[in-house]
């Protein structure tokens, strides 16, 4: 279509600028209302702190490892132990926590309170009473959590007696005490109670075989043979003899020096002890240790 007339064909092209432009802001409008409900739904999904937070701690103990994975909720104001609360009822299974059921991994075999307990992972829930708690052991590792704990699954009981503290601990607290090489505790403390269960595993005769063992090589561990006969059996003049051939081989070791003082100090030998212990703190002097300066000092003071 020619259209002649100026005016006419500058009101057209007007009106079609104003046509596109029309057609464009709805599209971007479209667009906007469009990511606006995207970013509120996203909004919508808002991260909070749990109101019992998991816990899992991992313990070395003996040559192997304790795995535990538990929640912890918190009094808030809330009764805490009773017939009728909703934290801990008495005489009744409680999961030892929040959420979902308390679970333990143990790497070696042990011992719960004498009893042995074979290596594997186990579900703990307790029994709470006024004066002791029966803590549960089972193998029931698929329970999700308050309810549906079967006696069937049971592997070990053991009635642990309920002490006080004087410390009020207002978040549930289960954590690994009193830490020693063949012996812990594990321990559970909330408001002014605490209930400890004894673990005990035996390692000794696995580390007398790896010495044995290792004595039948080139490179003999002097140093660890000591250690582990003064520490562990207690046979001193078998640790007396593996420390001396340990400082002969080695000898500007003043750490080797302070456990030669210490096994002649179990036999009896202050003298010797303190000839060990002074030459402990000669080399450590030399050494630049102050730390073994004060453990050799610390000896002396002590015969």
């Amino acid at each position: 279509m020619e259209i002649k007339n100026p005016l006419l064909l500058i009101f057209y092209c007007h009106y079609f600028v104003r046509f596109v432009k029309n057609i464009f802001m709805k599209k971007i409008s479209m667009l906007s209302a469009a990511a606006l409900i995207f970013i509120m739904s996203a909004n919508a999904q808002i991260n909070m702190p749990a109101p019992s937070p998991t816990q899992t701690i991992n313990q070395n103990f003996g040559l192997g490892t304790i795995e535990l994975t538990y929640s912890r909720p918190g009094i808030k104001g809330r009764q805490l132990l009773g017939d009728n609360t909703e934290l801990v009822p008495l005489g009744k299974p409680w999961r030892t926590g929040a959420n979902s059921a308390t679970k333990i991994h143990f790497s070696d075999a042990v011992s719960i309170g004498g009893t042995a307990l074979d290596s594997g992972t186990y579900v703990i829930y307790t029994i709470p009473a006024k004066t002791q708690w029966d803590v549960v052991f089972s193998k029931g590792t698929a329970y999700p959590g308050q309810d549906g704990f079967k006696e069937s699954d049971d592997i070990l009981h053991y009635k642990a007696p309920v002490h006080k503290i004087a410390e009020k601990i207002e978040t549930f607290t289960m954590q690994f005490g009193n830490l020693k090489n063949e012996s812990c505790e594990l321990l559970f403390r909330w408001g002014n109670t605490n209930v400890a269960v004894p673990i005990t595993t035996n390692i000794k005769d696995r580390i007398r075989t790896q010495i044995e063992t290792a004595m039948q090589g080139d490179k003999k561990p002097y140093y660890q043979a000591a250690n582990f006969y003064y520490e562990y059996d207690k046979d001193y003049a078998k640790a007396l003899d593996n420390i001396n051939k340990a400082t002969e081989e080695s000898p500007d070791a003043y750490f080797m020096f302070l456990q030669k003082a210490r096994i002649q100090k179990a036999m009896g030998d202050k003298a010797g002890a303190r000839a060990s212990a002074l030459k402990t703190i000669e080399l450590a002097k030399k050494a630049k240790n102050a730390d073994y300066v004060n453990f050799g000092n610390k000896l002396i003071q002590q015969l």
